[in-house]
């Protein structure tokens, strides 16, 4: 028989521990104790650890003279989750310059791709660039492509936007105008008077006297002008103790050697050093320094884009025997005055004179190489 609101299944009664005959009543109260005991001992634990951690991080560290601690690293920051490629979370790339865009530079380096430099006045412009590119020189201003106000040699870097970068292995030269000329001289330097100074009309612009010349310095003389050659190479041959020296050189003269330098390798021709036995001449030098045979009254030395020249990888002051014939004779300026023909064929903007010279008046055979922009072909018999 069942009473109202009695469960259908009564539930079992517990039966304690004691009862059941597990622990006596006085083991019970031991048990019980033990275990109050180690929960108290747990706590107290971890208040002491929480109380230590506190004190650590507000107590100011005292470092003693001569010892130094790591500063501590930045807080860590969020992670953003990207969830798209091109979404507004994702960070920025950053801007680069590729050679496609800096391509505008690309004329100055020649046919040859060898040539170092540009010239131009003070605060003129050197080159066509793209709207919103700047040319930036270390300690100045960004601005449009203009050569710098002082004199000198400026590396440089070009900048787009919010990026920048360095233009390797190639400067600009800031030249001394012509007018800073007196009296035939710049300081002690002795230049002289180009013809047609008098207003009368040269045959061509190359005739033209020059705006402006190269100063040429003991800290920067060995600046390598070309892959293959440096700017004291080309200076005048006297006045030996005055410095600044002033220089007039056309890269367009330095792009054909380069260019002739490969026509004979080509040849299987070995080429590592080729010898300038004379490049720019002033007009004082060329009228009356020296041995003046073969010195024309209009010679392109005066103006920067000629120069007599032969293969000395030794670098002992004579030509080599480029020919294979183990003999230096005229022949092997008249290998080097072939490549030279074959480079005007390829490139014509590069057409100008070649000489072939003999042996002379102390010197072996070398051949004249000049960029005047017409063609001349000649045969010398003096020094050149």
């Amino acid at each position: 028989m069942t009473w109202p609101g009695a469960p259908l299944y009564p539930e079992q009664r517990r039966i304690h521990r004691i009862h059941r005959g597990l622990l006596t009543e006085r083991q019970e109260h031991i048990f019980t104790w033990v275990a109050v005991v180690v929960v108290m001992l747990y706590v107290t634990a971890w208040i002491a650890a929480v109380a230590d951690i506190y004190r650590i991080r507000n107590t100011p560290t005292f470092i003693a003279p001569g010892e130094h601690t790591e500063p501590a690293g930045p807080p860590a920051t969020p992670v953003q989750q990207v969830t798209s490629m091109f979404g507004p979370m994702t960070p920025a790339a950053p801007h680069l310059l590729s050679d496609a865009m800096l391509s505008f530079l690309h004329p100055l380096r020649g046919e040859s791709g060898d040539i170092r430099f540009v010239s131009a006045l003070p605060g003129s412009r050197f080159v066509e660039a793209p709207g919103g590119a700047n040319v930036v020189i270390e300690g100045q201003d960004a601005t449009p492509f203009v050569a710098p106000r002082q004199p000198g040699i400026y590396d440089f870097a070009v900048q787009m936007n919010d990026a920048q970068k360095p233009i390797e292995d190639f400067a600009i030269i800031t030249l001394v105008p012509r007018s800073a000329r007196r009296g035939g001289q710049i300081g002690r330097y002795r230049l002289g008077f180009w013809p047609f100074e008098n207003g009368s009309m040269p045959r061509t612009d190359r005739y033209a006297p020059p705006r402006g010349f190269i100063q040429v310095t003991p800290q920067n003389e060995d600046f390598q002008v070309s892959s293959h050659f440096r700017m004291q190479q080309f200076l005048t041959k006297d006045q030996y103790g005055v410095w600044p020296k002033y220089l007039l050189l056309d890269p367009m003269l330095l792009d054909k050697l380069e260019l002739t330098i490969d026509e004979l390798r080509r040849e299987g021709v070995r080429v590592d050093h080729v010898h300038i036995m004379s490049g720019f001449r002033t007009p004082t030098y060329n009228r009356g320094g020296g041995n003046t045979q073969g010195r024309a009254n209009l010679s392109r030395h005066m103006y920067g884009d000629a120069s007599d020249v032969y293969v000395d990888n030794n670098q002992d002051g004579y030509p080599d025997d480029i020919t294979g014939d183990g003999r230096v004779t005229i022949a092997d300026a008249e290998k080097f005055a072939r490549a030279a023909e074959r480079v005007e064929n390829a490139h014509g903007s590069l057409v100008g004179g070649i000489g072939i010279y003999p042996a002379c008046c102390g010197h072996g055979p070398f051949t004249h190489v000049d960029v005047r922009g017409f063609r001349a072909r000649w045969r010398g018999t003096g020094s050149g």
